[in-house]
This record gives C-alpha cells, sequence and structure tokens, in this order.
C-alpha cells in the first residue's frame, strides 16, 4: 500500500512540474503576443499615415 501511496506522490509531483512548466510558457508566449500586437498596429499605422504617397510597389527603384 505504501508503494502505491509513493508512486502516487511521485505521479502528481512530476504533473505540478509540468503544469509549471507550461504555465512558464504560455506566460511567456502571452508576453510576446502582446509585443507583436504593438509591432503590427504601429506598422498598420505607418501604413495608414502613408497611404497618399505611392505605394513602394510601383515605385522606380533608386538607380532608374
Amino acid at each position: 500500500m505504501e508503494t502505491r501511496i509513493t508512486a502516487l506522490e511521485e505521479s502528481v509531483a512530476h504533473l505540478v512540474k509540468v503544469v509549471d512548466d507550461l504555465s512558464e510558457v504560455i506566460a511567456r508566449q502571452d508576453r510576446e503576443i502582446d509585443r507583436l500586437a504593438r509591432r503590427l498596429q504601429m506598422i498598420m499605422e505607418r501604413e495608414q499615415d502613408s497611404a497618399g504617397s505611392i505605394p513602394l510597389a510601383d515605385q522606380k527603384p533608386p538607380h532608374w
């Protein structure tokens, strides 16, 4: 009986460690998503501000 309890305690300890590790990963990914969302917003605002200029794809290269 004691062996089973020890095995269960080991399993629970392992699961707690896995949950803690996954929690850290999720927190890091959340920060990265927030950072990328801010950068995307800045790019979209910059693009909107330059909407009156000639699109980059339609501009001639500087050496022409």
